[in-house]
């Protein structure tokens, strides 16, 4: 993402991190922000959880079952930035975004 987010979110609220490992095993922990539908599919929207990271990560879940989730990179960009769109919609009182 191009847009820089800042979490204006109380320091109160304890956030929900995600621990995601890449192809190669390594784990990254990310703080989760909100989950979006669109057409028919759900994303899940995140930021790493490092207070330099600057752009958030969308990915699509995938329902393995009741207990299990697959999230999946996105390549196409015009749907990355229309989640992104929906999202920034949704918490333009709770971020601040830059461009």
């Amino acid at each position: 993402m191009t847009d820089e987010i800042m979490n204006n979110v109380p320091e109160e609220e304890e956030a929900i991190l995600v621990e995601l490992e890449d192809e190669e095993g390594n784990a990254t922990e990310f703080e989760y922000l909100d989950t979006i539908g669109y057409d028919g599919e759900e994303y899940i929207v995140l930021i790493e959880n490092d207070e330099d990271a600057d752009g958030v990560v969308i990915l699509k879940i995938e329902s393995i079952d009741d207990e299990t989730e697959n999230y999946i990179g996105i390549d196409d960009e015009e749907l990355v930035e229309k989640i992104y769109e929906i999202f920034k919609e949704a918490h333009k009182d709770e971020f601040e975004f830059t461009d």
